[in-house]
């Protein structure tokens, strides 16, 4: 029986992808591993390789399609002495195989009843570039009697069949065939068209004006969702310190000059990272994500730092980073920034952490107040080192490099006074570098 090849789940959140480009053609002979496809994630492009062999019978989803759906098949692998003939027959069997597991009643329905019921079920749809939309005979059934778009249906049967289930409860308004028709700018997520007007409102307003219209991409639908998410779900609250930079520029400057040897350069960063590492071991209760009904309480320093790139952002995490060595940070720091900006970094480079770190003091930005990502319980927002005014220990007035710092906190999992005594321990830290090294 053919082998049907399917929109792998390249990490543990994603639900869709974009088959970038075909790696392989129909008739090609494939092995174990062969890389078959490159696939675009939200954050990432990455290869797909076959599991099985055989020859590539059908290509079922063409490259450069979106919003493919994780289990939609995607190619068709035909095994020895198969043919083309094969991939309509294994099709038709496991529609009526999902029709039957779907159909299966809680009473026996008599033959009348069930011949009735076929009788009445529409013929199976299309969508508007003519391609079969897979639904049971009584989901066609029900959608034709509410009048039922099923173009605009989820399905949550096998490879994404549309079932009995998902029809009950819906109306015609809920499906409109009108949304087929809709610009392409009211294709933006729904979370970034929840608190606002509509994008053909907006167009509207702007209709006069010269203007370029920008379709989202994978990731910068992923971080409209989360971050509307986050600022609507999350309750944010502040904590904001200055934190003198004398002391660390000045130990700073002599571990480069020893290190100038080994080609290594230490950033301010580099020495923020691991402040942040160390104070979540001195704090260990703020070392914690939310998870829903319950909080995480981590035992290793996972410090997650932002990256900017072109369209968007990562956050690749420095995992046990209170182990590391501030060379060892440095070094793993600029190969996790090379390859994000390249979107080269696997999924689990860029999940997980309890905490974040977003540096915009070499833009000049003075402070700032960053957005959680969750499920992190906090992240550190780092504006730029300024030369300021200070009032010494002694009472005399002198000149020192400040850093103001902004720790944004999850008060569901951090109270204030426990997200003062970590920034405080940040702050003890970043002051007295020599200390982080003992």
């Amino acid at each position: 029986m053919p082998i049907e090849i399917l929109m792998p789940a390249l990490s543990p959140t994603m639900e869709e992808g974009t088959l970038a480009k075909w790696l392989v053609k129909e008739g090609d002979t494939v092995s174990s591993g062969d890389l078959l496809a490159e696939i675009e994630t939200d954050k990432a492009t990455m290869e797909f390789e076959a599991v099985d062999e055989g020859v590539i019978g059908k290509i079922m989803v063409a490259e450069g399609s979106e919003g493919v759906k994780v289990n939609t098949v995607i190619a068709v692998l035909l095994e020895d002495g198969e043919s083309a003939d094969d991939i309509g027959a294994s099709t038709a069997a496991l529609d009526d195989a999902g029709a039957k597991a779907e159909e299966k009643p809680t009473a026996e329905k008599t033959p009348e009843a069930k011949t009735s019921e076929a009788a009445a079920a529409p013929p199976a749809p299309k969508d508007d570039d003519g391609k079969r939309i897979f639904a049971s005979p009584l989901a066609r059934r029900i959608a034709a009697d509410k009048g039922v778009d099923l173009a605009g249906v989820k399905g949550s049967g096998p490879h994404g069949r549309i079932v009995k289930a998902d029809i009950e409860g819906l109306s015609a308004s809920d499906t409109p065939k009108a949304a087929a028709s809709k610009p392409a700018a009211e294709e933006a997520p729904k979370a970034a068209m929840a608190s606002g007007p509509s994008a053909s409102a907006v167009a509207k307003m702007y209709e006069d004006r010269d203007y370029e219209e920008i379709k989202l991409d994978g990731m910068r639908k992923t971080i409209a969702a989360r971050l509307t998410e986050a600022k609507q779900t999350v309750p944010h609250f502040y904590l904001r310190r200055d934190i003198q930079l004398d002391e660390l520029l000045a130990f700073r400057g002599t571990l480069n000059k020893q290190l100038e040897g080994r080609g290594i350069k230490l950033s301010v960063n580099d020495f923020i990272i691991k402040a942040c590492a160390i104070a979540l071991q001195q704090v260990p209760d703020a070392n914690a994500v939310w998870a829903g009904d319950r909080i995480l309480k981590l035992t290793p320093s996972d410090v997650a730092v932002a990256v900017a790139i072109e369209g968007g952002l990562f956050t690749p995490v420095l995992k046990d980073a209170h182990h590391k060595s501030l060379s060892a940070l440095s070094s793993e720091m600029k190969d996790l920034a090379g390859r994000a900006r390249d979107r080269k970094l696997a999924p689990h480079e860029y999940q997980g952490g309890s905490f974040a770190v977003s540096n915009l003091g070499m833009f000049g930005i003075d402070n700032f107040d960053a957005v959680i990502n969750p499920p992190h319980g906090a992240i550190l927002a780092v504006g730029a080192g300024v030369k300021k005014p200070v009032v010494g220990k002694d009472g005399e007035l002198a000149v020192a490099t400040v850093m103001s710092v902004t720790l944004s906190v999850d008060h569901r999992v951090i109270d204030g006074a426990l997200g003062a005594e970590l920034l405080n321990a940040i702050k003890d830290n970043l002051e007295n570098p020599m200390a982080m090294l003992a």
